[in-house]
């Protein structure tokens, strides 16, 4: 969405366009009491995303319904007398029926016979949430609304400006709906489809939050078994010294962290989508301004009572993953550095030992050499003494046994000093192949 200013056009960011966009996305519905709502909300995480919007289009073609256009992900047609609202969230996907009542009975006829239209759609996941709201306007006698919902599940409360009443008790009725009633006192079209929508999100966000309750219980018994074995593998750490020992414990640790980090990554999403549920649903409290109604509890007291502590429960279990993977991880560099020690210990020992054996291998080389040079000079001196007796047979006259003499001290120095050099060329890799 470019901007013009005379005869010069600015070129619009990529997303200028969808943040603007996303700000009107999903708008207040004017409701008329009195007036039936029946909202619904399926888990369509991953792939079930496509394929709900792909069923949701084809319902819409079918029918001959305003077409859904691309990327939008939210929808409103207009079928028989009945208004069907299609969204689309980042794991779930919800439709909205808004259906025309007498307003004479409250949930009559019940919410399962009015459902009727959504057998047409296949279902795109799991259901979450169910709901059955009833906009009736004030008359007399005035509704008691503890005969119509579990009295001790009851919340009651009125807007800001007193001029509403909505109650529920949370609970799913014999066909599987949660029901919220509503007395319009003077609220309006616009308010009436501000508040009413508020509602829906209240009990929506509400069991979306609390999905991370027994993903919590889930994990649980997996933490206290790490949290125990911890304690035990680090008392064992204070007794032992033997490396065999440490490098058991040491895996053993090991995969202590993988099984925590593990349960830690399939619960991140989780519990983060809980905290962010659960402050939805403050937030659209807050905005409604509750007052309470005597002898009733509101929503926002019943709920601080009931899904504070399975939110504390979420947050609680969270902490105890990152601690304990924090002292996992400091127990296991401890175990590692004692492990390099215990080497380091043992190659100087080795070092040692090698060193030591070198030392007496350059002895007993020595000696050998030493050896080799007696040896070899009396083969050599022999050879020469055979020389010396055939010259003196051939007529030449000297004395064998004075040359023979002399020649000795040549051919052990001559030898030793060739053997020396034999021995310098290796060492310094002057030998070749």
């Amino acid at each position: 969405m470019d901007v013009s200013i005379g005869d010069k056009q600015f070129s619009a960011h990529a997303l200028r366009a969808a943040v603007l966009g996303e700000v009107h996305a999903r708008p207040f519905t004017p409701l008329e009491s009195p007036r039936r709502i029946l909202h619904f909300a399926f888990d369509t995480a991953g792939e079930r995303a496509k394929g709900d919007r792909a069923a949701f289009t084809n319902f819409c073609r079918a029918r001959g319904l305003e077409p859904l256009k691309d990327g939008a992900k939210q929808h409103r047609v207009l079928l028989g007398g009945a208004t069907l609202r299609w969204e689309q969230h980042s794991e779930f996907t919800t439709y909205t029926w808004e259906l025309p009542s007498d307003g004479k009975t409250p949930f009559y006829p019940a919410g399962a016979s009015l459902a009727e239209p959504m057998a047409a759609l296949p279902q795109p996941g799991p259901l979450i949430v169910a709901l059955d709201l009833h906009l009736m306007p004030e008359q007399e006698p005035r509704i008691a609304p503890e005969r119509l919902f579990d009295r001790a599940s009851l919340a009651v409360a009125e807007n800001a400006e007193g001029d509403a009443v909505f109650a529920t008790d949370f609970k799913a009725d014999a066909s599987g709906f949660v029901r919220i009633l509503v007395i319009d006192r003077r609220l309006g079209a616009e308010r009436a489809g501000a508040l009413v929508q508020r509602l829906i999100e209240v009990e929506t966000y509400r069991t979306l939050a609390l999905l991370g309750l027994p993903e919590a219980q889930r994990l649980a018994p997996s933490i206290a078994r790490i949290e125990q074995r911890l304690m035990e593998v680090t008392e064992e750490m204070r007794g032992t010294e033997k490396l065999i020992d440490n490098h058991r414990l040491l895996d053993e640790l090991t995969a202590l962290a993988a099984e925590l980090e593990a349960g830690a990554a399939a619960s991140l999403f989780r519990f983060g989508a809980s905290r962010a549920y659960n402050e939805i649903v403050q937030l659209r409290l807050q905005t409604i301004g509750e007052r309470a109604v005597e002898g009733f509890p509101t929503w926002t007291s019943f709920l601080a009572r009931r899904m504070a502590p399975a939110m504390r429960t979420c947050i609680t279990t969270e902490e105890r993953q990152a601690n304990l993977s924090q002292k996992l991880a400091r127990a296991a560099n401890l175990l590692r550095t004692r492990v390099d020690v215990e080497l380091e210990r043992q190659n100087r020992d080795l070092l040692k030992s090698m060193n030591a054996r070198t030392r007496l291998q350059i002895r007993l080389q020595t000696t050998v050499e030493g050896l080799s040079v007696a040896a070899i000079s009396y083969y050599v001196v022999g050879l020469f003494g055979h020389v010396l007796d055939g010259l003196h047979g051939a007529g030449v006259r000297f004395n064998t046994n004075i040359a023979t003499a002399l020649f000795v001290p040549v051919a052990v120095l001559a030898i030793w000093w060739t053997l020396r050099r034999i021995r310098r060329r290796h060492i310094s890799g002057g030998g070749g192949d």
